[in-house]
């Protein structure tokens, strides 16, 4: 067997206490402001989200100003990012920036002749190649709808002006769509949304209603 001799553990010095109290310190304020910086972050973040949406109002009336080719690109990348049922991604989004051909939508199409004055618009479509083919096959309506609001709410959250007006269901607006855009047959239009810069003063409406919410305790 194989005695080990004690050791003797020298106490610290005074210096050396006060020194080890003072890292400790510092040690757990940093970790203090990381923790409140990331639930500030996260504060933030949720803050902004919230405004974005109750910010968000149908604009029609424009500034002569072009919207890039990056931001409609970033605003069907949302779209694009929305919920879709078992995830078939039943839907096509036309950029239109022909304005021979907003201005004619804009003529022939009811509740939509702000596209007369706007630079760009993004139609949103239902493909039903990639829709299912059983009793869930208009599932693309809601699939549609959902990728709508994110352009829209994306839209008030670059500071972009937008609006849905409508063409499902009605099979006269969508025979308008076709005679000015060359189309498949597959392909159904659900709404046309004008992108744009705001020029009008058009105010957030508070839709609140407690009378609309039921309760199930």
């Amino acid at each position: 067997m194989i005695y080990l001799k004690p050791t003797k553990i020298k106490r610290p010095t005074k210096s050396t206490a006060l020194l080890l109290i003072v890292l400790s310190l510092l040690t757990a304020s940093a970790c203090t402001k990381k923790d409140k910086k990331m639930s500030t972050d996260k504060d933030i973040k949720a803050t902004s989200v919230s405004e974005v949406i109750h910010s968000r109002k149908s604009v029609r009336s424009f500034a002569d100003t072009t919207v890039s080719d990056a931001d409609l690109e970033k605003l069907v990348r949302a779209a694009m990012a929305s919920p879709t049922g078992k995830n078939l991604q039943p839907w096509v989004f036309y950029i239109i920036t022909n304005n021979e051909v907003l201005k004619g939508l804009a003529n022939d199409l009811p509740s939509a002749k702000m596209l007369g004055t706007v630079n760009s618009a993004i139609m949103v479509c239902g493909d039903l190649s990639k829709a299912d083919t059983t009793a869930y096959r208009n599932y693309w309506v809601m699939d549609c709808s959902a990728a709508s609001e994110n352009i829209l709410i994306l839209a008030e959250a670059m500071g972009l002006g937008a609006c849905w007006t409508a063409v499902f269901p009605y099979e006269s607006r969508s025979e308008i769509v076709r005679k000015y855009i060359q189309m498949p047959d597959y392909h159904l239009p659900l709404n046309i949304i004008p992108v744009g810069y705001p020029a009008g003063d058009e105010k957030p409406k508070d839709k609140w209603k407690p009378e609309n919410v039921v309760r199930v305790e």
